[in-house]
């Protein structure tokens, strides 16, 4: 993290914890840091805070726009180029679509461009003959019923409807399509598409052209989901790779995975693979044999709870499905019979569904409800949008999370002890939102008249929102650093709890920060801290005021 006298507290004790809802959690950094935006926004900010999520590093087009696009591209290309809209976009479909690319070559030598992609310098017109034999049928034909590309081989429209028709049928490759002669380059233009083809073909060409205007083109592509016929143009080099399409759908620009920040796209591959394999091949190699995570003897499991004991000397207690060792395991973990220590994974993904089917009933149908029930317009609701909004959010980042805890390295216990802490208050804050957004809500919306403290009930919402928008995107970017501040455990560690945590936004009680260390990757002494006013936790190193008797991240006793 780069700077830490700006961060907040993460770890305070239950009444004064920062996803609280009270004042403690609600209130504003005076001083917040540039990078971390801690200032809580008031509830009738949801504008601006939807105007601030629109200034993005894509577009989204849609079939319009595409159409208006490629129809600019073109004619763009035909005016500098003085050629014909056709023979332009032939140049560009074979440049992918790259305007500057195709000026660029052209100008710098025509005449290897036009051999290249089948254009001739001159346009050949058919024989002056009153009948000529077409070149496929070879029957003789009026002189009006014979077409030719531009190098001027004459086929019948007959043959050449049905040559037309066979390359669309045959998919995206009618768009590369030449003369019908072996011998012959010349490219078929739409024109010639638009004039030979019928109403059917001509809508799949056009279908076809549209499809390569963006899956050629290297800055935009299809929305991955399902049925979506939405397009998204990105820009390069600006930064995160997620996208969230105008059908609700997020993606990464890289990789076209379900957005999954903060895992980076190579992790998230392992994962799917690992997922995959597990529910396949590996279901049998799960549930019969494993090695012992500590002396590696092969075990085989015949019945019995997932509690694993090794055999003598190595005694080595172990929970079956995941290998982690017993003492993390227990209720919260599934009992005796199951280990949901990664499943919560799947769970997260089928709470972010409901979340969205809530979001979309939301919007349809409850917001008005609400509207005339509390007598408020449904402009002054959209704080309760973007609390929906943020829960998806936050669920899908949370998903992610347990990838992230999964391939961690086993020798950084440190890290990973950190990290499962940062991923519990994370879990908990966000179940905090989801219950008021949820549950508290619906007290409103089963009211028979207007409720006075209903804008209680929007100040609290709009806060959490923030404060848990605050320390998800903190989250993240501790997260993809690789929790960098964490250092080696020792009786003052690099970095304890708090230092991280205070970047993720936690607050005192009196909503200002806690006086903060300066920690060095290299691992040094904390500074910024009267030594005198605390004490440092021996079994976590949390910084504790001197007037605490027991640590307010760990709760141990203070000697």
């Amino acid at each position: 993290m780069d700077s830490e006298d700006d961060m907040h507290d993460a770890n305070d004790s239950a009444d004064d914890d920062f996803y609280s809802g009270g004042e403690a959690g609600l209130a504003a950094s005076d001083d917040g840091d540039a990078d971390y935006d801690f200032a809580d926004h008031d509830s009738d900010d949801s504008g601006e805070l939807l105007s601030h999520r629109q200034q993005q590093n894509y577009s989204i087009l849609s079939e319009v726009d595409i159409k208006q696009r490629q129809e600019d591209d073109i004619n763009r290309v035909s005016t500098v180029l003085s050629i014909s809209k056709s023979e332009a976009c032939v140049l560009l479909r074979n440049y992918n679509w790259s305007v500057s690319k195709v000026h660029d070559e052209w100008f710098a030598d025509e005449e290897r461009v036009r051999k290249v992609v089948g254009l001739p310098e001159k346009h050949m017109e058919l024989p002056n003959d009153r009948e000529v034999t077409c070149g496929i049928c070879f029957e003789s034909c009026p002189r009006g019923a014979m077409s030719a590309a531009a190098c001027g081989h004459p086929f019948c429209s007959t043959c050449w409807r049905g040559y037309i028709s066979t390359a669309i049928n045959d998919g995206p490759g009618c768009l590369m399509l030449r003369c019908p002669d072996p011998a012959c380059a010349a490219a078929v233009g739409q024109d010639m598409i638009n004039a030979l083809a019928d109403d059917e073909d001509k809508e799949k060409y056009g279908r076809y052209l549209r499809r390569s205007y963006i899956e050629d083109n290297r800055k935009t592509k299809w929305c991955p989901a399902p049925g979506c016929e939405y397009a998204v143009e990105f820009v390069m080099g600006s930064g995160s790779y997620d996208v969230n399409c105008n059908c609700s759908y997020g993606f990464c620009w890289n990789c076209t995975e379900e957005a999954h920040r903060p895992v980076d796209c190579a992790t998230v591959s392992k994962w799917i693979l690992k997922n995959s394999a597990e529910s396949e091949n590996m279901n049998w190699i799960l549930a019969n044999s494993k090695p012992c995570p500590k002396c590696k003897r092969p075990i085989e499991k015949n019945q019995g709870c997932m509690h694993i004991t090794c055999t003598p000397p190595c005694k080595f207690e172990f929970c079956w499905l995941c290998l982690g060792p017993w003492s993390e395991h227990g209720e919260r973990t599934g009992g005796f019979y199951a280990c949901n220590r990664y499943e919560s994974a799947r769970q997260e993904g089928a709470s972010r569904q409901k979340a969205l089917g809530d979001l979309q009933s939301l919007q349809n149908d409850k917001l008005e409800k609400l509207s005339d029930i509390q007598s408020q317009p449904e402009s002054q609701l959209k704080f309760i949008i973007e609390a929906w909004l943020q829960i998806v959010e936050c669920r899908r980042v949370l998903k992610w999370t347990y990838a992230y805890g999964f391939y961690l390295p086993e020798h950084e216990h440190a890290k990973r002890q950190f990290f499962e802490y940062l991923q519990g208050e994370a879990e908990s804050g966000l179940e905090r939102l989801h219950q008021c957004a949820e549950k508290e809500l619906q007290v409103y919306l089963e009211a028979e008249s207007p409720s006075k403290d209903f804008n209680d009930f929007r100040t609290k919402l709009a806060g959490l929102t923030s404060v848990t928008r605050n320390y998800f995107e903190n989250l993240v970017r501790a997260l993809e650093t690789g929790l960098n501040d964490v250092g080696p455990s020792t009786s003052h560690g690099t970095c304890s709890k708090s230092a991280t945590s205070k970047s993720l936004g936690g607050k005192s009680k009196s909503g200002k920060n806690r006086a903060s260390s300066t920690s060095s990757k290299s691992g040094g002494s904390n500074r910024g801290v009267d030594d005198s006013n605390i004490w440092t936790c021996d079994q976590c190193t949390y910084a504790n005021p001197k007037s605490a008797r027991a640590c307010q991240a760990c709760d141990h006793q203070h000697r």
